[in-house]
């Protein structure tokens, strides 16, 4: 695999996101889904959730199966993490699971869904669907979404774009998600009333 290793910042969150493995472009910006399968994700997660890049990378815990960018695949995609790769960074998952005891779990991509629920399952089945699964000791709910990679069609076709739009109402409406919310909307209301009061009587 080809370094660096790859992992967004330290987030006290209930809500893990996990990816399979950063990008080529990743590396260079120190931070995961920094390119354009990010921008297409945190564009779903905008117009579903409210909530915007920013407060979303604040907010949830964004982790990964493997940590390096895993290299080409000989038809040009990135190349998946093998079976020893996935291992040598299973630890860091287990701990990050038993630091944050998630309640949630956006696992994005196959292998994440694989990893996160314990066996090989097609996208059509778990996308849109809300899983539970015991994962590094906890229990915990798991939505599942495609790979935001402008590689795979999947997420703009039907059946899989349908997939994907239920699969982000039923993001949006998990306690755990709309905490996430609650306090984007207190944070603006709190913001605005102090710009109010800070306005001269004749304003």
């Amino acid at each position: 695999m080809i370094g660096p290793v790859v992992h967004g910042p330290a987030v006290a969150s209930r809500v893990i996101l996990v990816g399979q493995a950063p990008g080529p472009r990743e590396g260079s910006f120190g931070r995961p889904f920094a390119w354009t399968a990010g921008r297409t994700m945190f564009r779903w997660f905008e117009d579903a959730l409210g909530v915007d890049e920013e407060r979303f990378r604040a907010s949830v815990y964004i982790a990964a199966v493997a940590r390096c960018f895993p290299g080409k695949a000989n038809g040009g995609g990135d190349r998946k993490p093998d079976a020893n790769e996935v291992a040598r960074c299973e630890t860091w998952l287990e701990r990050e699971v038993a630091l944050l005891e998630p309640d949630l779990v956006i696992a994005v991509g196959t292998l994440a869904i694989e990893r996160v629920l314990g066996r090989k399952t097609p996208l059509a089945e778990v996308v849109g669907t809300l899983q539970h699964a015991r994962w590094h000791g906890r229990d915990v709910d798991v939505v599942a979404l495609p790979h935001p990679s402008g590689a795979s069609p999947w997420h703009k076709v039907l059946p899989g774009k349908a997939l994907l739009a239920k699969a982000l109402r039923r993001l949006a409406r998990h306690p755990a998600i709309r905490g996430i919310a609650r306090e984007r909307v207190t944070r603006v209301r709190g913001a605005n009333r102090a710009a109010g009061s800070s306005r001269s009587p004749r304003e």
